[in-house]
């Protein structure tokens, strides 16, 4: 008998992962926000394995993870509480201490919003971190990897290690974009034809054609749901823990060239004045 699976948020990640899970012939409980879905909340604890797919937006303030906790209140004693959404390295490890009661993990999502259903049902990766490295909860992470669909690339890993490895994705694609945008003004200032370039170098297979467009949904520069607050957020960690002169200065750089490229081209602006604040962006573009 399939166990009942919860899915507490209903944006394009948790949506998508919950449309898959009932193709596949799960009983599946929705809690959000969104009327069809609210008067759902008192069900989630009766859900085996619930999957948190909420926001964590990262602001001028800092990162924000006041609506995992909030979720993870409504998970039952003794139940699956799996966090979807990005957290920052420790987060996991950390939240198990205060919600000692359920077994927390934390598997990173990959999805692109425009092909976010293809994505949920056929992964490329399943990663599960484990805030504690142990026989208990490597058996539980062992029953959460059995009811997703399968992948070409699996791991149960330490918790910590599943959240560096969705910020180092996002932080690569955001180091990427800013690349091929530069090069594409290398490129025009000589008067060569950037598409022929563009297309030649994303044949190579060690590099691809994901994130090498310069000029790309409505606009230039890295930007999106995620790759603007987690860049902003990894840069930020580094800062922090790393203390490195000349790595903060790159990281820092790039931001601000991203920043440029976003504001002149009126790409994201919502997300981009969400992650910095208004005026921190007017001032990196208009410069007193």
């Amino acid at each position: 008998m399939k166990k009942r699976i919860g899915f507490i948020g209903q944006g394009y990640i948790g949506k998508n992962y919950a449309d898959d899970f009932e193709k596949r012939g799960y009983e599946v409980v929705r809690y959000s926000l969104e009327q069809a879905y609210v008067n759902n909340k008192s069900l989630i604890k009766d859900c085996y394995i619930v999957f948190v797919a909420v926001p964590t937006p990262t602001t001028p303030e800092g990162f924000d993870a006041r609506m995992v906790k909030e979720a993870l209140g409504l998970i039952g004693e003794g139940k699956i509480g799996i966090i979807k959404s990005t957290i920052l390295p420790g987060a996991t490890e950390s939240l198990q201490k205060e919600f000692p009661r359920i077994y927390l993990m934390h598997s990173p999502e990959f999805l692109s919003r425009d092909t976010a259903a293809h994505d949920a049902a056929h992964p490329e990766r399943n990663i599960i971190g484990i805030p504690l490295d142990n026989d208990e909860y490597r058996k539980k992470a062992e029953e959460v990897m059995a009811i997703l669909p399968e992948a070409k690339f699996k791991s149960v890993c330490r918790a910590k290690e599943a959240e560096f490895i969705k910020y180092g994705g996002n932080s690569f694609f955001y180091f990427k974009n800013i690349f091929f945008n530069l090069f594409f003004d290398l490129v025009e200032a000589h008067g060569a034809d950037w598409e022929t370039v563009r297309q030649a170098i994303a044949s190579d297979p060690r590099i691809g054609g994901e994130h090498t467009r310069a000029k790309d949904k409505g606009g230039r520069g890295a930007g999106g749901d995620c790759l603007i607050k987690d860049f902003r957020t990894m840069a930020d960690i580094y800062e922090k823990i790393v203390k490195d002169k000349y790595g903060i200065e790159v990281l820092n750089s790039l931001q601000k060239k991203n920043i440029e490229l976003l504001a002149k081209s009126g790409k994201d602006l919502n997300l981009l004045n969400g992650v910095y604040g208004e005026v921190c962006v007017n001032e990196i573009i208009s410069p007193k």
